[in-house]
């Protein structure tokens, strides 16, 4: 057996020794990974009959970034009992390595633009104008919730730091254009608006939803602080296939923009300068697809749609340029 074999089983059977503390006489079963995620290590596990999700910090890697799970773990916490759906937490272990135990929201969480499989049209638009509502709960959080411990604001400037280290670590020719971009969202960062709790990932692909109704936004990996049009900006880039050239497919009836922007602001203020914000969230995920080909290209991430990759990665660094005009 394998170091890491052997690591995951000892993860086993801490996790399983908890369960059954949790709960009295239930047969516990056996941890199966849950694919799909992009951070950490998740696996489902069956607790008589209800059943939890897991995620924990992967053998020999430390509990920074997407691996900190006590910090996902943390904002989960905060939030239960809120109005913002989430999963509950319900064993968090801090012992190295650390993991914790969630219970396993039902629901079904697809991209319409993206994945498959298909929604119905009528369902896909409910489900899109009703986590616009979500993202706006979600962003009237207030900061000082006991447990959050809120960290410090990460405003539009650092956000753009941010994702242009993954954009640089992207082979040059795939990113033509992408220096111009970078400097052109430099020179003209917005004020800031005052902070709110970001998701750092919110779209419907990352929210469960039974019908037309969200029950629990998951993957809370790179959770922050800061201006709310970051999570705005990037949502909005998923309710229009032509963001993404050679991979998004036309969905009928899907809210407009300004029909998302009315719902999120539910009768309040207009949000201002979001060109910006769509333009980043636009170099963002060029960025992430072109990270993930240099990936595939070096052996560590396989791709099946590596070979379409290249012109959309362009594309989207393209259309980013001609937002900012």
């Amino acid at each position: 057996m394998s170091s890491t074999d052997t690591a995951v089983a000892a993860l086993g059977t801490r996790v399983r020794e908890r369960l059954a503390r949790l709960r009295p006489g239930a047969t516990v079963g056996e941890l199966t990974t849950l694919p799909g995620g992009h951070s950490g290590l998740t696996y489902s596990v069956p607790v008589g009959e209800v059943s939890y999700v897991v995620k924990a910090v992967p053998p020999g890697q430390r509990a920074v970034g997407r691996n900190d799970v006590l910090r996902q773990a943390r904002v989960l916490s905060a939030l239960a009992g809120s109005a913002v759906p989430v999963p509950g937490v319900a064993v968090v272990d801090d012992a190295q390595p650390a993991w914790f135990a969630m219970e396993f929201a039902a629901g079904q969480a697809v991209e319409p633009v993206l994945d498959e499989p298909e929604v119905p049209m009528g369902t896909a638009r409910a489900r899109m104008l009703g986590i616009a509502s979500v993202l706006r709960r979600l962003h009237e959080t207030d900061l000082r919730t006991p447990g959050l411990d809120a960290p410090e604001p990460l405003h539009a400037a650092r956000e753009l730091e941010r994702w242009s280290r993954t954009l640089h670590a992207v082979p040059a020719e795939l990113r033509p254009g992408g220096e111009e971009l970078l400097t052109r969202l430099a020179d003209d960062v917005p004020d800031a608006l005052a902070p709110v709790l970001l998701h750092g990932d919110f779209r419907l692909g990352n929210v469960l939803c039974v019908g037309d109704r969200a029950t629990a936004v998951v993957d809370w990996e790179i959770w922050s602080v800061g201006d709310p049009r970051i999570d705005l900006g990037w949502f909005l880039l998923f309710a229009d296939h032509r963001n993404f050239p050679q991979l998004g497919r036309a969905v009928p009836g899907l809210p407009t923009e300004a029909e998302l922007l009315d719902a999120y602001a539910d009768g309040g203020p207009a949000l201002p300068t979001m060109d910006w914000f769509r333009a980043l969230g636009r170099m963002k995920m060029a960025a992430i697809m072109g990270h993930n080909l240099r990936r595939h290209r070096e052996g560590k991430h396989h791709d099946p749609d590596q070979e379409r990759l290249p012109p959309t990665i362009a594309a989207m660094i393209r259309t980013a340029r001609e937002l900012l005009g």
